[in-house]
């Protein structure tokens, strides 16, 4: 949707230096920019490349100079630039209506502007509420229930039970609701604890593909809302993750952990059960966080077992020595030939 300047520089409530009536229709990276594309830039480093582009409207910080741009100021242009593209780009929406090919019960409730894809199965008691979109091959089991304005691509499976919020975005492959790893070895084998609990997902949450959310074994698996989830995550029974969180790919969690608002955990970090993730934490990439470990609230974490990163630090300048360290100290107690 084509716009002026003038128009996104009151949305965004930023200073408009230069043509206020420059027309702004979609976004871009510098290198590849048209002249109704719009760009930004954060800090001197990129300020170049921005000037060199065909953009003609460029979004920036207070200290960078441009000529013959149009110049929107804002303290923080990465945000301001993703708040326009949500303006300017409105998400693509299928029409409403039922594929002819999509199986729906009988007993399902669905709003009158639901769009359900090609092969989709709606069981019994399912709820879909107005605006909601369901992709091909997406299965809905029995009692589940969807928000409104959710976006569900194809090949999403909900299992019985699983109930989500509204504008819940789920990508190819998502499946929430499965069995939890449960079980007990007793009498020369292992018994399968039940997992019969639920599992909750509030609003504004994107989980992307083939993460799995495992429901609760006797209580509820929570994702509190606007947490955002990467491709391949796994997410076991019981776990609570608070609201605003961000948890990057092939991340494992399992069963019964607790991750508190505003938590970051870096891609292949694994988390043993029962431990704790208190609110505003940061765990790095791989890091391995051990069963019933508690990591305090604001504390950045790295490594296995994770540690604090200033302790990770001076632990890996120390590890990147040892072969030197390791021939003195060699030399040392070797008797003298």
């Amino acid at each position: 949707m084509a716009r002026t300047a003038s128009e996104l520089a009151d949305y965004l409530q930023a200073t408009l230096e230069g043509d206020a009536s420059a027309r702004i229709s979609s976004i871009a990276n510098p290198d590849s920019a048209t002249p109704d594309d719009l760009i930004y830039v954060e800090n001197e480093k990129f300020r170049d490349r921005a000037q060199a582009s065909k953009a003609r409207c460029v979004i920036a910080p207070s200290g960078l100079e441009f000529t013959e741009k149009t110049v929107l100021r804002v303290a923080a242009p990465k945000l301001a630039f993703a708040k326009a593209a949500d303006w300017l780009l409105p998400s693509r929406r299928a029409p409403a209506g039922v594929h002819p090919s999509a199986v729906i019960s009988p007993s399902a409730k669905i709003a009158e502007s639901v769009a359900i894809g090609p092969f989709v199965v709606v069981e019994d008691g399912v709820s879909i509420a107005s605006g909601t979109q369901v992709g091909a091959f997406s299965f809905l089991g029995s009692g589940a229930s969807i928000g409104e304005d959710c976006s569900l691509l194809p090949r999403v499976t909900l299992y019985p039970g699983a109930r989500i919020g509204s504008r819940v975005t789920l990508h190819s492959g998502v499946v929430v609701g499965g069995d939890g790893f449960g079980y007990v070895f007793g009498e020369g084998k292992h018994w399968k604890f039940p997992q019969v609990g639920a599992v909750e997902i509030s609003d504004d949450v994107e989980i992307g593909c083939g993460t799995t959310i495992d429901r609760g074994s006797l209580g509820t698996t929570k994702i509190g809302s606007g947490a955002k989830i990467d491709n391949l995550v796994q997410v076991g029974h019981n776990v609570q993750i608070g609201e605003h969180s961000i948890i990057a790919a092939q991340v494992g969690i399992s069963g019964s952990c607790s991750i508190g608002r505003n938590v970051m955990i870096g891609g292949q970090a694994g988390l043993g059960e029962h431990c704790s993730l208190e609110d505003g934490v940061i765990a790095g990439g791989q890091s391995g966080i051990l069963p019933n470990k508690v990591i305090r609230a604001g504390q950045v974490v790295w490594g296995t077992p994770a540690r604090t990163l200033s302790k990770f630090k001076e632990e890996y300048a120390w590890y990147g020595r040892l072969p030197e360290l390791g021939k003195r100290l060699r030399r040392a107690i070797e008797p003298e030939p």
